[in-house]
């Protein structure tokens, strides 16, 4: 079935290359206008460029690094301003740090980390969240990743902040599960980004998905009938897991 997000607003982080790039894409293809967030102005001037040519959905571009905190919440008055509700957001925006043992991270790198993936991400919720009820199908997505669960060794901050995200993504669903919005986290899994290169170097980003796969497989996620909730979607297993402990 097609995906129809014709009149509905999305919100995207870390739209101006990788996966968020993408998911920006396929919402606007599915008619949504998105609000493309990213401190890189070529690649969101890029997304616009694209999204024009498609003539299928418009965009409003937003410069804001998410180590800006005000600037998130003004970026949620903004949107309530103009729009009054928020259908969609794809909290995607991250950064890696350092693949290292715990004892060698330095402290300015673990700070960044945690500010990025997990202080701007519960920023972001908090501002974004009478927006999303305001919506008749709120969707919320949060990016996390298999590293959350792995616990590798060397992933130590990044893991870390990821297994955060996911309980504070899994804590904002059981908030809102009688209501009409759903929070759901995304582990889009390896894919041919810069993150991943940085991380992996020496692996060939031939054998990897490229980004506009795992995108389209998030921006589908964002469809209005949809009802799965507080469960984490596995883009490689194509499917919703639950990471619920027995009460």
């Amino acid at each position: 079935m097609t995906l129809d997000l014709s009149g509905r607003i999305a919100l995207v982080t870390g739209a101006s290359r990788g996966i968020g790039y993408f998911v920006a894409k396929e919402l606007a293809a599915a008619g949504a206008h998105v609000i493309a967030v990213a401190r890189t102005v070529g690649g969101l001037e890029e997304l616009d460029d694209e999204i024009r040519a498609d003539g299928k959905g418009t965009t409003t571009l937003v410069p804001l690094d998410l180590a800006d905190l005000p600037g998130i919440d003004r970026l949620g008055g903004q949107i309530h301003e103009r729009w009054g509700k928020l259908d969609i957001l794809v909290a995607n925006a991250g950064v890696l740090g350092t693949i290292s043992p715990i004892g060698h991270v330095e402290a300015k790198v673990f700070d960044r980390v945690m500010a990025i993936n997990v202080t701007s991400t519960w920023r972001l919720m908090r501002s974004v969240d009478p927006l999303l009820k305001a919506s008749d199908a709120g969707r919320a997505l949060i990016l996390s990743s298999g590293a959350a669960h792995s616990a590798r060794a060397y992933w130590g901050p990044y893991a870390a902040s990821k297994a955060a995200v996911e309980a504070l993504a899994r804590s904002w669903a059981d908030e809102a599960k009688n209501m009409t919005l759903r929070v759901n986290s995304v582990n889009p899994g390896a894919t041919r980004t810069a993150m991943r290169a940085q991380a992996m170097p020496g692996e060939d980003p031939a054998t990897l998905p490229h980004p506009s796969e795992v995108g389209k497989a998030i921006a589908a996620l964002a469809d209005p009938a949809r009802m799965e909730t507080g469960l984490i979607y596995d883009v490689p297993k194509k499917r919703f897991l639950a990471y619920r402990m027995p009460e």
